[in-house]
């Protein structure tokens, strides 16, 4: 382990905290323990058994790096004895982050969930030590959620000496599990007993909120502090979220099976670069252009464009459309990545006809699935042929919760027009 002095903290062992939290906090070299709770019995055990290391691979430019953490301090929450140790590593910890799956774990699992244990760790503090928890669950007010949680097991003069704070994590991530992709990738499993692989992009710019503690400094000091994460946090939405979603959607209307083979599509990046820069760019900067911040101007959204846009289709990520297009209702949401952002857009005088060969993409996705897709109260035709206008509106209004607004009839029609263009869905279109 490194020479450094400071404990690190983490919950949740996926790809997000091995890979990025952990990872900077082990290779920071400012860490003398660096502790993790995860709920997987036989992934605890074979950390251990290997000493306390394990692999993750690191997608470079043109190639991949295994890269080997050692020393690490793997709990199971759930057994009383190590959820002890939990409690007391919480109690020296300095830097922790939570890395769960949605905010709705902050509290789950009784005594064995994240909130109960830091904050029966953060009373048991004996001293007012400063510590920040970084929050990692892609919700934009995280933070302010675990916070308020964590009153109900800790005493307002021990929270006082904690601060939470909010993350903005645009690193592409995933688990890799089929034996073949291993292969054929030459990846490194997380333990030799353990058949899966953490595969992450070498990006590491994060963002998060401000730290105002006093007598803190930060071990992972390669994150980035902003006064003010919403904005950021709409650009990853709006932007990197967006258009990583229209790419796989149109890529799916191709049956192509990974983002990079969408990447060597000159059409499908065209229509991307032209969402990114023209539609989501234009909205977000006319949106936050008072900030005086270098990403909402034209070149700085311009250069976070391609730099998304290059990163997105590399191969070396192995990203599978199947990945990127999964959970159609929620992406399709009222105010998520697609039509959140073509609101936007909308609301800025800006018409957005890209973003709507997305959205008509993903509502072909969706119907493809129709056997398998859950829309509650709404009918989705067996085909994209038997799609109406109507029809249309009622699906749309369906996955948005039955929330409306003056934009509604204008998005159902730049949908529709999409879905009638011929070529741009690869024969899925509707018929006149």
């Amino acid at each position: 382990m490194a020479v450094g002095s400071r404990t690190f903290v983490g919950f949740g062992f996926g790809p997000i905290q091995s890979a990025l939290f952990l990872y900077e906090a082990y290779m920071s070299g400012k860490f003398s323990r660096c502790v993790v709770a995860e709920v997987d019995t036989e992934l605890v055990k074979a950390v251990r058994a290997g000493g306390g290391t394990y692999r993750v691979n690191i997608a470079r430019r043109i190639a991949i790096e295994a890269m080997t953490l050692k020393g690490v301090e793997l709990y199971n929450p759930r057994d009383p004895a190590d959820r002890e140790k939990l409690v007391e590593a919480v109690a020296q910890a300095d830097e922790m982050a939570t890395a769960l799956p949605s905010v709705e774990f902050f509290d789950s699992d009784g005594a064995a969930g994240p909130a109960p244990i830091l904050g029966k760790g953060i009373a048991a503090r004996s001293t007012c030590k400063p510590a920040v928890i970084y929050a990692a669950e892609n919700h934009n007010h995280a933070a302010e959620i675990l916070a308020e949680t964590l009153t109900k097991y800790a005493p307002a003069s021990s929270l006082a000496c904690v601060r939470v704070v909010n993350t903005v994590i645009g690193k592409m991530s995933g688990v890799i599990a089929e034996p073949a992709s291993i292969r054929e990738l030459r990846l490194a499993t997380l333990t030799p007993t353990t058949p899966r692989a953490v595969l992450v992009e070498e990006f590491n710019r994060i963002l998060i909120s401000r730290i105002t503690l006093p007598g803190f400094s930060r071990g992972i000091e390669v994150f980035v502090e902003k006064d003010d994460l919403l904005p950021f946090e709409e650009a990853k939405l709006y932007g990197h979220n967006a258009i990583h979603a229209l790419i796989g959607y149109l890529a799916d209307a191709r049956d192509l099976p990974t983002m990079a083979a969408a990447g060597r599509h000159p059409d499908i990046m065209a229509v991307a670069r032209r969402a990114f820069i023209e539609e989501s760019g234009r909205a977000l900067i006319a949106k936050y252009k008072h900030l005086n911040d270098p990403l909402f101007t034209s070149d700085g959204y311009r250069a976070y464009a391609d730099d998304l846009l290059d990163r997105m289709v590399r191969p070396n990520l192995n990203d599978l459309v199947s990945r990127v297009i999964r959970d159609h209702v929620r992406k399709l949401g009222f105010d998520d990545r697609i039509y959140g952002t073509m609101r936007l857009a909308l609301r800025h005088g800006i018409e957005p006809t890209n973003l709507a060969r997305g959205a008509a993409a993903a509502v072909i996705s969706l119907i493809r699935r129709h056997q398998s897709a859950s829309l509650p109260g709404a009918s989705l035709p067996a085909n994209v042929s038997d799609l109406t206008p109507a029809s249309l509106r009622a699906i749309l209004n369906q996955l948005g919760g039955g929330r409306t607004d003056q934009f509604a009839g204008q998005l159902s029609q730049l949908t529709w027009d999409a879905l009638r263009q011929p070529g741009q869905t690869a024969g899925n279109t509707v018929s006149p």
